[in-house]
């Protein structure tokens, strides 16, 4: 069994704002670059701290990890009665300025840190890793430029809309943010629903509640519903992906019920993509089984170099 996922960083790992072209984003980062940067998007309902799991074993694998919080999720600010700046287009924009202010790639340099000099060549690309929602914009932002990243993991993030089972689910969050502030929210889900399933299958994983409520009120609620409406709606883009040329990693568990097995599966073959199922994982393999994910990540990075 892995042990339980916390809101608290891991050794050598640290938390701080990463200043982009495009504002301030909470990270929290692990290692250093030997093998390469990758950066970690998380899902809808979740934050960084969703793959504090994985930064111990993919340092000591030789690669640098950050993880971040999107525009309105948890320590990120955003607006919170807008939906505009939460489109899309405009989120993978941001993790394009993300990869910018990581590999210090503007003009004049925007790293964080003097140790991190410019970076040009294989070191000016990431590894992206995206999970669940996070996996929706990283694709996109790969369809923008996709010679910014050395590759693509797609975890538990599958070719188009949600299942319908979660589309209920969300449609319910959606209509309670319409009339209630996120305190009554939150209250309604701990009445609703057991603790462990307060968050809902989409980005289970960590297990505080107090943490997890702390997280849940620094959400921006127009992110929440922007979100939500685009798992609802997301199009099948597999064959704009598979012609991007970049190599894909379809990691999952052998359980989800926001996208099927099957179905990412199918994904995979239609990717010509490496496939990696996390056996005694679900939605969350990050959370669920972190040895293991990081492993297979740590793996399918060195075959791509």
């Amino acid at each position: 069994m892995s042990r339980p996922a916390t809101f608290v960083p891991p050794p050598g790992a640290r938390a701080y704002r990463l200043v982009t072209a495009r504002g301030e984003f909470a990270v929290i980062e692990a290692g250093s670059p030997e093998k390469g940067t990758a950066l970690l998007l998380p899902g809808f309902t979740g934050s960084k701290e969703d793959f504090i799991s994985l930064h111990e074993p993919l340092a000591a694998a030789g690669y640098r990890t950050v993880a971040v919080d999107g525009r309105g999720q948890y320590e990120t600010p955003g607006p919170t009665d807008d939906e505009t700046p939460y489109a899309q287009a405009e989120l993978a924009q941001d993790v394009l300025a993300q990869i910018d202010a990581l590999t210090g790639s503007l003009t004049g340099g925007l790293t964080h840190d003097p140790a991190h000099a410019p970076a040009d060549g294989p070191q000016a690309r990431v590894h992206l890793v995206g999970h669940s929602f996070g996996g929706q914009v990283a694709r996109a932002a790969v369809l923008l430029d996709p010679s910014r990243f050395r590759s693509l993991t797609l975890m538990a993030s599958g070719p188009a809309e949600i299942s319908p089972s979660q589309q209920q689910r969300v449609k319910l969050l959606r209509d309670a943010l319409a009339v209630m502030d996120m305190g009554q929210v939150w209250e309604a889900i701990q009445a609703l629903e057991p603790p462990e399933d307060a968050a809902g299958d989409l980005d289970a994983g960590l297990e505080d509640q107090d943490d997890l409520k702390r997280r849940w009120l620094g959400n921006s609620p127009a992110q929440l519903i922007a979100a939500g409406r685009q798992l609802c709606e997301e199009p099948d883009r597999v064959a704009e992906l598979a012609a991007a040329g970049l190599p894909v990693h379809v990691l999952s568990g052998e359980r989800d019920d926001t996208w099927p097995v099957p179905l990412l599966d199918d994904m995979a073959v239609r990717l010509d993509a490496h496939r990696t199922i996390v056996h005694g994982a679900e939605h969350s393999p990050n959370s669920d089984r972190p040895r293991e994910t990081a492993e297979a990540l740590g793996a399918f990075w060195d075959r791509v170099g």
